[in-house]
């Protein structure tokens, strides 16, 4: 790699560069817990030969249920420099969702959080409460002598499936390590901050926004402060007191933090920089945010399947000097960042020029190694040239900003997280009352988009909205389940079957530039 930023092939490598590097410099804060770089290198090889003792071997999958914490972020690396795949599971999913996943994704062992003793598991189980850091401490801090590769897999992402069922995304070490040296070499600030510097991690563990910010801060050496969740009083709290330069948060989260009373006389002369992702900003909380912040923001657009940001919208295209005449550009995801390339593609996978809608597509090094068991699923979404099909459809201009349209795969993004109409409706058609059922998205002031069901009731039945909504929650996870419920008399369909997703979306949709809010 060239550029002043040294690249490491693995995160091992990483942390036991920063471990000599700063060896007393805090590396995790969690609560009243604070960890030095030595020691978490030290906690990191006993976790990771520990592992090993239970007899795991290299490419074995750990598995963890929980939410944030310092002795999870520990596990992740040890699980990393003993070249074993870490699998968080995100916390908000339901049992039987989580039960799907352990199976599918051959996890030998389970770490879980006493909070959520009622998921089981076949395997082993380490309480993270009561047994991990005995465990931990009992383990040999010799040497981890297990060689690790930089395309060697390292984290087992579960996103919602397009035919319901979640699906693996295995990522390697250097579809995250590659990035820091360009970021670096091209000036990217907002996205490699300096060794030092304090960043939260508040966003849930089991998304490559939550993991992958644990494992950016030891890319960089920098101090991560751990929230168990996301939290406006803490984060305030926080980076008053330990001077924070760098918030990554959801548009829904940014929210929640500037309507708290404490944003009004918060400190938050610290921050340099806000970057926020899963979705779109709308204008008008741009504004507050920076009046409120007075910080730079970015916007981040990636995937779990390219270990998260590939296009950025840079802090300039956010100032609002720049924006006039330019507003548009704000609707934007922003252009590639170093070592990603976009193309939009036609229905047969050929390239269109500026200015078309059609499938975006992205090829690089950040591209995962596939999805685990789903050889189907890999032929569609990775070609043999490289590219990667996001699903999502879009436009880039002529300046090479990024406008994202739609989503071919009819995903709904709520509050940052990531919900599919298939699993959704898969839970909610087995009530008895209920013919045929769509799921779609609809705008939302609070969480961008919110989740619709539109029902056709069978014949007799009398059933209502809460009827529908209490059904789905005994089902899949509070998020995911509708919000509000429509009752039709039939659901429109094409010759094929295919429900008609668009014309159902259409009228709330009404007078918006995209169907993406």
């Amino acid at each position: 790699m060239s550029g002043s930023e040294p690249y490491h092939p693995t995160y091992g490598d990483a942390l036991a560069f920063h471990a000599a590097a700063r060896p007393d410099q805090p590396a995790l804060r969690y609560g009243d817990a604070v960890t030095s770089y030595r020691d978490y290198d030290r906690h990191v090889t006993q976790v990771a030969n520990g592992l090993a003792a239970m007899g795991l071997k290299q490419g074995d999958r750990v598995a963890y249920f929980g939410k944030n914490s310092d002795h999870a972020v520990e596990l992740a690396l040890g699980a990393a420099r003993a070249g074993m795949v870490f699998i968080p599971i995100i916390w908000r999913l339901a049992p039987t969702e989580v039960a799907f996943i352990m199976a599918d994704s051959g996890a030998q062992v389970l770490f879980r959080e006493d909070e959520f003793a009622d998921v089981e598991f076949d395997g082993r189980i380490v309480s993270m409460e009561q047994d991990f850091a005995a465990w931990r401490d009992a383990q040999s801090d010799a040497a981890v002598t297990t060689e690790v590769g930089p395309h060697d897999p390292l984290l087992q992402l579960y996103t919602s499936g397009t035919t319901g069922l979640p699906k693996g995304v295995v990522l390697s070490h250097h579809n995250g390590t590659h990035l820091r040296p360009l970021m670096k070499q091209h000036g990217i600030y907002w996205y490699c901050a300096d060794p030092g510097d304090s960043i939260i991690l508040a966003m849930p563990y089991g998304h490559i926004a939550g993991v992958g910010t644990a494992l950016g801060a030891v890319l960089g050496g920098q101090e991560l402060l751990i929230h168990r969740e996301f939290d406006p009083v803490l984060l305030i709290g926080d980076v008053e007191r330990y001077r924070v330069k760098w918030l990554f948060l959801v548009p829904a989260a940014i929210r929640l933090l500037l309507s708290h009373p404490a944003a009004a006389s918060a400190d938050f002369s610290s921050v340099r920089g806000l970057t926020y992702g899963a979705s779109p900003i709308p204008l008008d909380l741009l504004k507050q945010g920076v009046e409120r912040l007075g910080c730079d923001f970015a916007q981040l657009y990636g995937l779990t399947e390219t270990f998260g940001t590939v296009v950025s919208l840079s802090p300039d295209d956010h100032k609002p000097a720049n924006i006039i005449g330019r507003e548009r550009v704000m609707t934007s995801a922003g252009k590639a960042l170093p070592g990603s390339e976009i193309a939009i593609l036609d229905e047969n996978l050929q390239p269109l020029p500026p200015g078309q809608i059609g499938e975006v597509a992205i090829r690089g090094e950040c591209v995962m190694l596939g999805y685990w068991n789903r050889p189907e699923e890999n032929a569609k979404a990775l070609t043999g040239d490289g590219w990667f099909r996001t699903g999502d459809a879009g436009i880039l201009d002529e300046e090479g900003y990024l406008y994202i349209q739609d989503r071919i795969k009819d995903m709904i993004i709520t509050g940052g997280e990531n919900v599919y109409p298939a699993e959704v409706e898969s839970a909610v058609f087995g009530h008895p009352d209920i013919a045929d059922v769509a799921i779609i998205g609809v705008p939302d002031e609070k969480w961008g988009e919110a989740v619709k069901a539109v029902v056709v009731r069978r014949p007799g039945s009398d059933l209502d909205e809460k009827g529908v909504i209490a059904f789905a929650r005994e089902r899949i996870a509070g998020f995911k389940c509708p919000k509000s419920v429509d009752f039709i008399e039939a659901l429109p369909r094409n010759p094929s079957g295919k429900i008609l997703r668009r014309e159902l979306r259409a009228p709330y949709w009404e007078g918006k530039e995209r169907m993406v809010n």
